[in-house]
């Protein structure tokens, strides 16, 4: 089907990285067979760009949640005792979490991917490191990096098994991939007070908050796409505001407003709106203190992999186990 690929900053990427196909130093329009079902197209990666277009100029405003998650998953990385020469941020925004990195050392070359063209052309990004491209249709060669890092960013992804895939065959043999992603509990008090609000004011609802995937099934993602010794856990984060409306602030500083393809395109009504917030402050502020702040969830998924290596470590076969766990406890 037609689809738009981004194209690349001149000069940014040297041979033997990106691959050919890609070499556009302008967006163009081309069409690309796409094996992805309309069934599986849950979000409108049109409007999504859009929105990370829209945030470009003053994300720096509103990612410190952006920032805490990515310290988290570079410390991650630091108990990995591996030097990586060359390295991937896909879906890297205006340089975050490459700029974190570099101050940390142990990667020779970072490489960025994004989506917006304007974040791709932030200052922040050193010259030559940074393309612009779709997680999607990852526009790089096989085995051409030692690590692929993604901060917050998959969770937008359509076509994840298709992704991960495309990330495991872009990493070398031995390589490693580390991500962040929103998981299924993030914003469920917004979620809540956003439906009763429609539910009682319109006679129905639309969905407000994007849709995030359940841990047992991107485990089941990683494993499918090929990687080794996968490894995921999830902790919640929870921010207060002291108006519910800053939340809705800095999702829309963040980039990161509903793109729910089947999602009501008219604007919610303001009286909708105000109801759901005085909803918000009613059910999540403290009790006795409806001036108190109020609390927003955020469910952080971190997943890792390796790509597959003849020398690599294996995990034993089950039942090959040489003492019983009812022996040491």
């Amino acid at each position: 089907m037609p689809g738009r690929i981004p194209g690349c900053i001149p000069g940014c990427i040297p041979d033997g990285i990106m691959a050919p196909i890609v070499w556009f130093y302008h967006p163009v329009t081309l069409c690309h067979n796409h094996t992805m079902s309309d069934s599986m197209t849950v979000f409108n990666r049109s409007v999504f760009r859009q929105h990370r277009e829209r945030a470009a100029s003053t994300i720096d405003e509103h990612d410190f949640l952006l920032r805490e998650i990515g310290e988290r998953l570079l410390e991650r990385l630091d108990d990995t005792v591996r030097k990586f020469p060359v390295a991937l941020d896909l879906g890297a925004r205006t340089g975050l979490l490459g700029n974190m990195i570099a101050a940390r050392g142990g990667v020779n070359k970072m490489f960025r991917c994004e989506l917006s063209e304007h974040m791709a052309r932030n200052p922040n990004h050193p010259d030559g490191s940074v393309c612009v491209g779709d997680e999607e249709v990852l526009p790089f060669t096989e085995a051409c990096f030692d690590l692929v890092l993604s901060n917050l960013g998959l969770h937008w992804v359509n076509d994840l098994p298709g992704t991960l895939s495309q990330i495991r065959r872009t990493i070398k043999p031995d390589g490693l991939f580390m991500a962040t992603m929103f998981g299924g509990d993030t914003l469920c008090e917004l979620r809540a007070v956003l439906s009763d609000a429609e539910i009682a004011l319109e006679g129905g609802l639309s969905p407000r908050v994007s849709p995030f995937a359940d841990i047992r099934d991107i485990g089941a993602l990683m494993q499918r796409a090929g990687f080794n010794l996968p490894v995921l856990d999830s902790e919640t984060i929870t921010v207060h505001y002291s108006d519910p409306m800053k939340l809705l602030f800095d999702l829309r500083g963040m980039g990161e407003s509903n793109a729910v393809l089947n999602r009501r395109l008219t604007v919610m009504r303001r009286e909708t709106l105000m109801y759901a917030m005085a909803l918000y402050r009613e059910n999540y502020a403290e009790p006795g203190d409806p001036q108190s702040p109020v609390p927003a969830t955020f469910q952080v998924i971190n997943l890792s992999g390796w790509a597959p290596a003849p020398d690599q470590q294996k995990p034993l076969r089950p039942g090959s186990a040489q003492q019983s766990m009812t022996e040491i406890f």
